[in-house]
């Protein structure tokens, strides 16, 4: 047997860090690894996300804006511990962050750059000793969850004040040098990139610092990741982006308002953009956040506000979904100054039970042959007064089905009874199921000749409770709706 010294195995040990650890990137240390990060492409149908091996892939977002800037090493552990068991998949957060991320020290007593110049990113030897480090660590350990971070290389006010704290400190010259940078040190980890940060493009100065950041990602990644803008309230990143060749896939940012017109309708309006991109609404209303910011009219959401948005945007051909909480998002906790009336510190908020109730839509479409699903409305039967049957407001019923007809879905926001056309399922039989959007359960109703029109009544009819009603072809034999198929 060889003995090795405590000494020279330390030796080895640090030796071997180093190598896997870092390397000189551009003149400044950035971490790499032996072994390729998971990676995401485009379907080949050009509306979802997929693996490498082309098995699909469900974007479930939470959006933790001030991630790196606010939490420590162990808070930040406790976070993404919590979103992937709850089936999250994607964490959104910004490396240069909104609420004075540029001169407000992280939790560790560090800032991001030198002299706030993006070309000077403000790094120091060791694992510990900086700014990056610290997301690094909060990388590697998404990374060890299974999750991918969304990752927005600075919140928009500091390209773009509009409102905000700023400072603007990017010029295309140094967006270019930055997104490079960036690119190289998170080259091999499971990321995707979101460019912008909820202010608008008024000019071709701001166009051009999005788009050179966009190739300096590119030059430094060498491609390997994909990316996105987000928008503000209301918008999306077709909007100014959408024939930009290194845009992936759209973004919506829907926001904080729960009437289905004039926002979440616009889900099906990028949908049927020319040429096809996968979208998402990576911002919708958070849970507990003022209702349309308006908190003295309209109160504050809830749970069922959350629901809603979910359903509404898969169920109009969206790829996946973000959910968010108003504590969260900003990591608030007593002592921190406040925006916009949080009503619970962050740790407390995780808790909220609309995060876990997203988990039941991520499964129920799961559950289901994926990349061949397309809305369709049109499955909905009308009711003569059309603001009741499909509805309007928070209850606008929407519908999918797949592209050849094994299944359908219709999300209904309440209990009022609708009919449905069976004759866009396959086959002579139809299996009609219930789905519980608040705990996942499904209940078979029944089997039905697929003949004509066929009325439904919710469970608990004339409630404000949602529901979903899956309609399968019986040849399909699909599992309950919620439990995972083995055969796609």
């Amino acid at each position: 047997m060889i003995r090795v010294s405590d000494t020279w195995r330390r030796s080895l040990r640090l030796a071997w860090s180093v190598f896997v650890g870092f390397a000189v990137v551009g003149g400044v240390l950035g971490p790499q690894v032996l072994h390729a990060e998971p990676r995401l492409k485009i379907s080949e149908n050009r509306r979802f996300l997929v693996r490498e091996d082309g098995s699909p892939f469900f974007y479930l977002g939470d959006t933790a804006w001030e991630l790196f800037h606010r939490l420590n090493r162990e808070e930040a552990n406790h976070y993404l511990e919590d979103r992937a068991k709850k089936g999250f998949t994607v964490i959104q957060a910004v490396a240069l962050a909104e609420l004075d991320g540029l001169n407000t020290p992280n939790a560790h007593g560090h800032r991001p750059l030198l002299e706030n110049d993006p070309a000077r990113p403000d790094v120091k030897d060791g694992p510990q000793n900086d700014y990056w480090d610290h997301v690094d660590h909060i990388v590697n350990k998404a990374q060890s969850l299974g999750l991918f971070v969304g990752l927005l290389p600075t919140w928009g006010d500091k390209w773009n004040k509009k409102w905000g704290v700023g400072p603007e400190v990017f010029t295309p010259a140094n967006a270019a040098v930055y997104g490079e940078w960036l690119g190289a040190r998170y080259r091999d980890k499971p990321i995707i990139w979101i460019l912008g940060g909820d202010r608008p493009v008024e000019n071709d100065a701001h166009r051009a610092i999005i788009t050179a950041m966009a190739e300096g990602l590119r030059r430094g990644d060498g491609g390997r990741h994909l990316i996105t803008f987000h928008p503000p309230g209301g918008a999306g990143s077709s909007q100014w982006f959408h024939n930009e060749p290194w845009l992936d896939f759209n973004m919506r940012q829907n926001g904080h308002v729960v009437n289905f017109e004039g926002r979440h309708d616009q889900t099906r309006a990028d949908y049927d953009r020319q040429p096809v991109k996968p979208l998402i609404d990576g911002e919708p209303i958070y849970e507990d956040h003022p209702i349309a910011f308006q908190a003295q009219e309209n109160g504050h959401s809830l749970a069922a506000d959350v629901r809603r948005p979910l359903y509404w945007d898969l169920l109009s051909g969206a790829f996946g979904h973000t959910y968010g909480h108003h504590s969260v998002w900003q990591m608030w906790a007593p002592g921190r100054p406040p925006v916009n009336g949080p009503l619970l510190p962050w740790h407390e908020a995780l808790q909220q039970p609309g995060a876990g109730q997203m988990q039941h839509g991520r499964r129920l479409i799961e559950s289901r042959p994926m990349l061949s699903r397309v809305p369709d409305d049109s499955l909905i039967v009308g009711h003569e007064v059309p603001t009741a049957v499909p509805g309007a407001g928070r209850l606008r019923m929407v519908a999918t089905r797949d592209c050849d007809g094994r299944y359908a879905m219709v999300y209904s926001p309440a209990g009022r009874p609708f009919a449905v056309h069976l004759d866009k399922i396959q086959g002579p039989q139809v299996v009609a199921w219930w789905f519980n959007p608040r705990t996942g359960e499904a209940t078979r109703i029944n089997d039905f000749s697929n003949q004509g029109q066929q009325r439904f009544t919710p469970p608990d009819p004339g409630e404000y409770l949602d529901w979903v009603l899956v309609l399968d072809s019986a040849a399909a034999r699909f599992p309950p709706p919620g439990q995972t198929s083995q055969s796609r």
